[in-house]
């Protein structure tokens, strides 16, 4: 056990001290919104370049991968609405904010650092994959949902459009864009320009984990418990059994096995907290503070599910 420690302990000391300095006024959680524009604008587009303009373009091009993380994920989102509208009695916008806590994970902030500790350098693919589905599949489709929701009527036509427009000016979809054109000519990069970008890149894991964990500073559960519960553990258990389920069934219909090391990342993936935009997208409906309780509760938890799921892969004898 003391060897899952030493892999998901350096994650959440970094998470904690990102929270308890916050807490203790050394950094303001204003800080955490430039610190995060940082990871956003620069750090992560640098590490998904860097991850695909490195390999080559049939090393990343990963149907098989993209198709078990969509099934899996839309899987628990129908789950999640089905859940919050009959369970737990929920509306109807609500229930799609239900949804997305459980189905959408923090690939970036959370997921890459603890995948790259487990399965090596593929996790930058494997967050590549990820974010093409959650950006042109999952996201646009849950906020299309939203409102829809509302009973404004054609609305979601427009939000749907607009999503996929934004796509455009995505700093992380333009470093995705970028780095399948460079592994597509086969271009390699001045010794300089490569530098900088990998610098760029290694700031990543350690500074996105310190935003989460500021992030997260003042946030409170009380009164939402029974919903922050809820919403947990349909991210942190329906989702990587869903995921793993999509894994097997297809393999099972016939599909290729894919990489030992990006069958564990797609699990890994699903075992993540949810994406930590999740308060500021269910602002607009005004379910702010119950996603923001969520995003709280469910990344704590995660400490004490992704080490007992890193556990199950070494039993069953599943290694990257």
């Amino acid at each position: 056990m003391l060897d899952i420690l030493a892999i998901t302990g350096p994650i959440y000391i970094t998470i904690a001290l990102g929270y308890f300095l916050t807490r203790r006024g050394l950094f303001a959680r204003a800080d955490m919104r430039v610190l995060g524009q940082f990871v956003i604008n620069l750090a992560l587009p640098a590490l998904l370049f860097n991850a695909l303009a490195q390999r080559k373009l049939g090393d990343i091009l990963n149907g098989r991968y993209m198709l078990v993380y969509a099934i899996g994920s839309l899987v628990t989102m129908g789950l999640g609405l089905l859940w919050a509208r009959r369970g737990a009695r929920q509306g109807a916008t609500v229930s799609v904010f239900y949804a997305m806590g459980m189905s959408c994970p923090n690939s970036g902030f959370v997921g890459y650092p603890i995948a790259l500790l487990v399965i090596g350098p593929v996790a930058g693919v494997m967050l590549g994959l990820n974010m093409i589905v959650e950006n042109l599949l999952l996201i646009p489709l849950l906020l299309a949902l939203a409102e829809s929701s509302t009973g404004s009527g054609g609305r979601w036509h427009t939000v749907l459009r607009q999503s996929l427009v934004n796509l455009a000016r995505n700093p992380m979809v333009l470093g995705l864009a970028a780095g399948f054109a460079v592994s597509a000519l086969e271009w390699q990069m001045p010794s300089p320009v490569a530098r900088t970008v990998t610098l760029f890149a290694q700031a990543s894991a350690a500074l996105s984990l310190f935003v989460i964990g500021g992030s997260l500073a003042g946030l409170h559960i009380a009164g939402l418990r029974k919903p922050v519960a809820q919403i947990a553990m349909g991210k942190l258990l329906v989702h990587p059994a869903a995921m793993l389920a999509a894994l097997l069934l297809c393999e099972a219909a016939g599909m290729v096995p894919m990489d030992p090391a990006l069958r564990i990342g797609v699990v890994l993936a699903a075992a993540s907290p949810m994406l930590g935009i999740f308060p500021i997208l269910a602002q607009r409906h005004g379910h702010d503070g119950l996603a923001a309780a969520a995003l709280l509760g469910t990344t704590v938890g995660s400490f004490f599910t992704i080490s007992a799921l890193l556990w199950v892969f070494r039993q069953v004898g599943w290694s990257g």
